[in-house]
């Protein structure tokens, strides 16, 4: 079985990239190549699939927007 999941991805001050997977809670990792973020991601995903079960919340994606406050 195969599911597909919804991955944020962003890059921080130090130049490694972060990916995060808003369905499941605490799933996350970082790398320095987008390549290893890939590998480290889904290794990632499963983990916490064996932590949350087979049955995790499921958000449907609708996009990715910046919001400006001051700080």
């Amino acid at each position: 079985m195969t599911r597909q999941f919804s991955v944020i991805i962003e890059q921080d001050r130090d130049g490694y990239y972060v990916a995060s997977v808003p369905s499941l809670r605490g799933c996350h990792t970082q790398a320095k190549s987008l390549d290893e973020l890939s590998v480290r991601i889904k290794e990632a995903i499963e983990l916490c699939l064996e932590v949350e079960g087979d049955d995790p919340e499921f958000l449907d994606f609708i996009g990715v927007q910046q919001v400006s406050v001051p700080v």
